[in-house]
């Protein structure tokens, strides 16, 4: 269980840091507890109106006396901000950046830091994320605890191997894209059979939003919901049997591979 007085920097305002913020403020944390980093003072005043935190562009201010240190910055500027941090003995550093590894990422931080690895997906803006992470070998058991329950504010967290890391990118991290990208082309298609386009875009929003929920909560897997629409001899199995035609199982077969490969690259 995390202490109500536990103190928390987001390193980065962005999209990512500010989805934590939002979550953990929503979450019952206070606001004067959480610090947030942002290069711009315009920004800066945003978030502080939002969620009643403190701001600096000092990321040596934020980290000190933190008791949980998330690094919400692009992958290719993170190493050089672990290397100029100086955490407290037993701060936890969480990095929420794609590719890189726990050794680098032990490496920047410094000699017997605890580090957690964590790839976020953008869900988190709606409280629906999907965090999966690896723990480095000086994170104890209560620390990552501690981690699990302050990324629960923003949506579920598995915890996993860092071998496997690389696929969960592939099926969380990178796949709203690809859910997006399958709406989009619904919406395209409805248009095409004649919809106005934000008739097509509305049917295929909740279709999405309720197929998501259903999946979710009902217990069941994808292959007995998706049976469950697909009456014999029906609508929607000649759909399925064209889009089986059309080649969209290997599609994903070979777009989760590319997905982890350049993620493998990124480290």
């Amino acid at each position: 269980m995390v202490e109500t007085m536990t103190k928390i920097a987001i390193l980065g305002g962005g999209q990512i840091g500010e989805a934590l913020t939002s979550g953990l403020v929503a979450s019952g944390f206070a606001g004067s507890d959480i610090t947030v980093t942002n290069r711009t003072e315009s920004r800066s005043k945003e978030l502080q109106d939002a969620y009643g935190v403190a701001t600096t562009s000092d990321n040596a201010a934020a980290v000190d006396g933190a008791d949980y240190i998330f690094a919400c910055v692009k992958p290719y500027a993170i190493l050089d901000l672990l290397e100029g941090l100086e955490p407290a003995k037993d701060a936890v550093v969480v990095s929420m950046a794609a590719g890189l590894t726990l050794e680098q990422l032990q490496g920047a931080a410094g000699e017997g830091v605890p580090v957690v690895r964590v790839m976020p997906n953008t869900p988190m803006l709606v409280r629906r994320g999907m965090c999966t992470c690896a723990a480095g070998e000086h994170v104890s058991d209560a620390q990552m605890d501690g981690v699990r329950e302050l990324l629960e504010a923003v949506g579920e967290v598995a915890v996993i191997p860092e071998k496997n890391i690389d696929a969960a990118t592939a099926l969380a991290g990178s796949s709203p894209a690809y859910f997006f990208l399958v709406a989009e082309a619904l919406v395209d298609a409805g248009v095409q059979l004649g919809l106005p386009r934000d008739v097509a875009e509305k049917l295929a929003a909740q279709a999405a939003a309720g197929s998501g929920e259903m999946l979710a909560s009902s217990g069941r897997s994808a292959t007995q919901l998706r049976a469950g629409v697909t009456s014999p001899g029906g609508t929607t199995a000649a759909a399925v049997r064209e889009l089986e035609e059309s080649g969209l199982r290997g599609a994903f077969y070979r777009a989760a591979e590319a997905c982890s490969d350049k993620a493998k690259e990124l480290g």
